[in-house]
């Protein structure tokens, strides 16, 4: 069982987990059944989830960047849908924000891709913040009317807008994404500075969700088949990568970079905050 592991194994297992390795990759390396390594990451990434709600409020965030990730549960929509599963399978989406300065991802949210969906993602970010910001999205409609909803005015608001060529092979275009033939940057509320209109950050940041959590990873076999296995593994690698990764950019970890902590965090004492 995962509660007679010490300390020091579960944080063998969760660094594992943390650096993309899969659950049954890690029990080959460990020893430590795959039942007991989900179990515990299930519990680590709930516990994450908890700590980051309670630590960031109260933010100086002051340019925003947004995004959302594709990610499936149990199968592909296409599939689901003819097989009438729940509403638990099928795609899913990860919405993103991170601070341009500090790259710290203060809010993220796992759910559809429907404006239900951006509403609560832009309130629980707006919740979080201190004072005015500036954000930047790309085209996707439904931000609009969550950031006015839940910024009012006090919101200064672009979107970026790139034309993609669509001389490439369909499919050249499932491994690469097409060449980007223009962009444009579109002021939607406020003054935002244009200069500051961007998502390459977040679209960074989404590479590396890719990269740290396998179950992101493309055309792979280590999909979730639960919901709530997802969400765990979502919230686990966005608590790494906050606390524990030192980012090579900013020579710190986004959280000390925020202000939310004064050092690194350790696996090890995740873990114990967690686990006890």
């Amino acid at each position: 069982m995962a509660n007679n592991l010490t300390n020091e194994k579960k944080s063998v297992v969760v660094s594992m987990l943390a650096e993309g390795n899969s659950i049954r990759a890690i029990e080959r390396m460990t020893g430590i059944h795959r039942d007991t390594v989900m179990r515990l990451g299930v519990r680590m990434g709930e516990g994450c989830a908890k700590i980051m709600d309670e630590r960031f409020r109260g933010l100086n965030c002051k340019v925003i960047e947004l995004d959302e990730t594709w990610g499936f549960v149990g199968m592909k929509q296409k599939t689901a849908n003819k097989l009438g599963a729940g509403d638990d399978m099928g795609d899913v989406w990860t919405w993103v924000a991170i601070d341009a300065e500090s790259k710290l991802v203060p809010s993220f949210r796992v759910g559809g891709r429907t404006q239900k969906d951006a509403d609560l993602f832009i309130e629980d970010l707006a919740r979080r913040l201190s004072h005015r910001v500036q954000i930047s999205s790309d085209s996707l409609r439904a931000y609009q009317g969550a950031i006015e909803k839940a910024f009012g005015p006090e919101v200064d608001y672009g979107t970026i807008v790139k034309t993609y060529s669509s001389a490439q092979p369909e499919d050249a275009r499932r491994y690469s994404p097409p060449e980007v033939v223009k962009v444009d940057r579109i002021a939607v509320h406020g003054e935002p500075e244009a200069d500051l209109i961007s998502t390459s950050y977040v679209e960074k940041q989404n590479h590396t969700l890719r990269m740290h959590c396998r179950r992101m990873s493309r055309l792979t076999n280590a999909f979730s088949k639960k919901l709530e296995n997802f969400k765990a593994a979502i919230a686990l690698h966005y608590a790494y990568y906050n606390f524990a990764k030192m980012h090579k950019a900013i020579r710190c970890t986004p959280a000390m970079a925020a202000g939310v902590v004064s050092s690194q965090w350790t696996v090890n004492e995740l873990v114990e905050m967690i686990e006890g």
